[in-house]
């Protein structure tokens, strides 16, 4: 996730970059370094878990699990029809046909009955024990960061003075969801309703959630957080909701980048890499500028 850098261009700044008004530096370095380690550990965690999930590629509600209990919400599998074999994925009840991409895939000819296909996992080959290492890896990795950059950010003063949605941020959120949806986007060193809103569901809900959900699902956890199980419901309800998190900070990083893009890749990225951000040039008195992408 990204913060607003406060702080006045260094001494070794680029003298250029200073003398012009719309070129700011936004992004501090801890900023930029978080952003890059929550994205790589975020990257082979959800292709490494999707490398665990294909051992059981199916999810539950409840604390049970097997052909005696009807509690399925969500299954991906193969079977032999007239036409041959074929993919399906199961959503509450729903079958639908997904062969050459969930349950059976593969090149022509070579096809086999997995969850996900072969291009979306880590190891690509089948290797559960090879995957676990590595997600559990990443996963430290992440927590470890994100504890840091929460206490840091909760001391700096960053979270309460760039992140807490205020007052006059709520009053101007109808406007930035109908600026958004025509694509008008404002250039500001502040971010806006939007931005703020998305960033703190993803850093005080989908991560903390991820985290604490595949805590619950380690057999070596019960005894160290034995209320972990009942808390959330058991350890299938669990599974559910970490593969449903997963989903979600999927379809936030789709939204990111399109956001991106349409905001303008060149700036956007010249942030999260350099620190250095271009805003809106000022607003001329006779308002005819309009500050917008």
């Amino acid at each position: 996730m990204e913060s607003v850098a406060r702080s006045q261009p260094t001494a070794g700044a680029d003298p250029a970059a200073r003398k012009d008004e719309t070129l700011i530096y936004r992004q501090s370095r801890w900023t930029r370094l978080t952003h890059w380690i929550w994205a790589i550990s975020l990257f082979f965690m959800l292709l490494s878990g999707l490398q665990i999930f294909n051992a059981r590629p199916q999810l539950y509600i409840g604390k049970q699990s097997g052909f005696d209990y009807n509690n399925t919400i969500f299954a991906i599998g193969a079977e032999n029809t007239n036409a041959g074999a074929r993919g399906y994925t199961e959503i509450f009840g729903h079958r639908f046909d997904t062969t050459g991409v969930l349950g059976w895939s593969g090149p022509a000819g070579q096809e086999t009955a997995r969850g996900f296909p072969s291009w979306a996992t880590i190891p690509s080959y089948y290797d559960l024990g090879t995957a676990r290492v590595i997600h559990f890896f990443f996963a430290w990795i992440l927590t470890t960061t994100l504890i840091v950059w929460l206490v840091a950010s909760t001391v700096n003063g960053h979270l309460r003075r760039d992140l807490a949605p205020r007052l006059d941020d709520l009053r101007r959120l109808p406007q930035d969801i109908v600026d958004h949806a025509k694509l008008k986007f404002h250039h500001t060193r502040e971010y806006n309703t939007l931005q703020k809103m998305a960033y703190g569901g993803v850093l005080f809900v989908l991560l903390p959630l991820m985290i604490i959900t595949g805590l619950a699902m380690s057999p070596s956890m019960d005894s160290v957080l034995p209320f972990l199980n009942d808390l959330l419901g058991g350890r299938q309800t669990a599974r559910t909701i970490h593969f449903t998190v997963m989903v979600l900070l999927v379809a936030f990083f789709v939204v990111h980048i399109l956001m991106i893009l349409a905001a303008g890749p060149i700036n956007e990225l010249r942030s999260i890499i350099t620190g250095w951000y271009r805003t809106d040039p000022p607003a001329r008195d006779d308002n005819s500028t309009e500050r917008s992408a």
